[in-house]
């Protein structure tokens, strides 16, 4: 017997997804596994994520090709060191109200004689998983998204990775920071979530977070960093998520649009803070957008390890036919969980709890 397994990653990249899949590999294809589950594995690689279920024709071998590889442990070797995805991924979204490819991807699979399919992605293309799942495709997700957005998992594939660039880069722009006496804004990720800025400044020692779940109020940025200048601080570094905004406004968005799952395309808010504090307080502001940087690089030992724990886990919940369910960590502990309840809510900071309305930045006080 063996079960035909497809395995894509969709929406944005991040590192650790390699990992994953470089680990689901080596655990489906062990042999010494086989009498124990009673089934052999074949892995099939889907290139571009959905993209490539909905471009792929089957019945034409150049296409299959193109747009499927199999993969082994020879291919996916070195994989688990590498950032990004050497799959490919893409923005396209199967159930996009302006063209539904839906049905399309569900007679593909079929066609590639695909028996079940593992998406590593965020909460938009796990929200697709489940919707398959729903049309009775057998699918099992793992959390992908340095946001850290999604519910009932406590960490998402390229988070740790994503902070730890932002703490390098800061300490960067701090040289520059301190050698002409300037205020640096550093605009993150984070469009509804604020985990990234929140974790990436207390790694950093940001003198100021801006978080969306928060609206920040501009007049008491600039009270806050005059207090420091005040206070004898040669520089000051306010790190603000992409989705923040001051009260009373809405977010900023880029001049491109939405994406397939109509979010606006958010970036600016950093440069729009940066003049206001200048025109406002006299001060000399710089603006930097870690933007894309933040996906890139090698994933840390963290990443490694916990894409290994995620892409065996999705292959034994595939063993067990636990379908329709999504890898998670909870509390120290490998498991899994519905896809529904996890796409219930999105995972967003507890302002109560974490953060200082005050002095917008990490509450760390146990009083």
């Amino acid at each position: 017997m063996k079960t035909r397994v497809g395995v894509l990653s969709a929406g944005r990249d991040c590192p650790g997804i390699n990992s994953a899949i470089h680990w689901l590999v080596n655990s489906a294809l062990d042999k010494d596994l086989v009498p124990i589950r009673g089934t052999m594995f074949e892995i099939i690689g889907i290139v571009d994520g959905w993209k490539g279920l909905i471009e792929v024709k089957p019945d034409k071998k150049e296409s299959v090709k193109r747009w499927t590889t199999r993969l082994d442990g020879n291919i996916v070797r070195t994989w688990d060191r590498y950032g990004g995805t050497r799959l490919g991924t893409s923005l396209v979204n199967p159930f996009d109200p302006k063209k539904d490819r839906s049905e399309k991807v569900v007679q593909n699979m079929k066609k590639l004689g695909l028996d079940a399919l593992i998406v590593i992605g965020g909460f938009d293309n796990l929200g697709v998983a489940y919707k398959l799942f729903r049309e009775g495709v057998k699918v099992v997700g793992i959390p992908k998204t340095i946001d850290k957005d999604l519910s009932e998992t406590d960490y998402t594939l390229g988070f740790d990775s994503a902070v730890n660039i932002i703490t390098h880069d800061i300490d960067r722009l701090r040289i520059t920071a301190g050698s002409h006496s300037r205020i640096f804004v550093v605009e993150t990720m984070g469009r509804r979530a604020g985990w990234l800025a929140l974790a990436g400044g207390e790694a950093s020692a940001a003198a100021i977070i801006l978080i969306p779940e928060h609206d920040f109020v501009i007049d008491r940025v600039i009270e806050l960093l005059k207090m420091r200048k005040k206070e004898g601080k040669r520089y000051s570094i306010v790190l603000v998520s992409e989705g923040a905004k001051p009260r009373g406004m809405e977010e900023v968005h880029e001049r491109r649009g939405r994406d397939g799952f109509g979010n606006y395309y958010l970036g600016g808010i950093g440069g729009f803070l940066a003049e206001e504090i200048e025109k406002r307080a006299n001060m000399e502001v710089r603006y930097v957008a870690l933007r894309h940087l933040q996906r890139g690089g090698s994933p840390t030992a963290y990443d490694r390890r916990m894409g290994r724990k995620f892409g065996i886990a999705a292959i034994d919940m595939i063993v067990n036919e636990d379908f329709g369910r999504m890898a998670s960590l909870s509390h120290g502990e490998i498991t899994s969980v519905p896809l529904k309840k996890a796409l219930e809510k999105l995972n967003l900071v507890n302002v109560e709890k974490f953060y200082d309305t005050k002095d917008y930045k990490s509450k760390d006080q146990l009083l």
